[in-house]
């Protein structure tokens, strides 16, 4: 019977990893950030809100991956990730501007790290939620692909 569960460990084995690269990378930026304005805690609560709403579509991915809705399922998860992507990005976009919110001193090189990284995170999460529309599984397999190499990265970039 907990074999028959599997979408449901797919769905939970997903969002995780998703959830814990996002933890990390944020953890990551917050060590570089020295100051915080108005408008960088909305930026910041915009991605804890897309965060906090993944379960939501998680659970709706676990309970119609194998029906012939799926497609509306992986839709809404794929979206909700590339929306967490996003706004990421324009966090982080926001922290970087004019250097105004980061630490004064050695943060450049990491800072700048960051912001290459992520640069392709947003179209990739675009590609995954364009695929939901075709395929499910496909779209499914590229957020989890997409989160185990955004939690990689560096270690494949020193090996």
């Amino acid at each position: 019977m907990l074999v028959a569960l599997w979408p449901s460990y797919l769905a939970f084995v997903t969002s995780f990893v998703s959830i814990l690269v996002i933890w990390v990378k944020h953890h990551s930026m917050f060590t570089l950030i020295e100051r915080t304005d108005h408008a960088f805690l909305y930026w910041n609560g915009l991605l804890l809100f897309f965060v906090t709403l993944l379960p939501f579509p998680t659970a709706l991915l676990a309970d119609y991956l194998l029906h012939p809705d799926a497609k509306v399922a992986a839709s809404l998860y794929t979206g909700t990730t590339l929306a967490i992507s996003v706004s990421f990005k324009r966090l982080w976009r926001h922290a970087t501007r004019d250097k105004r919110l980061l630490a004064r001193s050695g943060a450049t090189a990491d800072a700048r790290q960051i912001t290459q990284q992520d640069r392709y995170g947003p179209p990739l999460y675009l590609a995954a939620f364009g695929a939901s529309f075709f395929s499910e599984s496909a779209s499914i397999a590229a957020c989890l692909f997409l989160a185990l190499l955004f939690a990689f990265r560096d270690w494949f970039a020193k090996n």
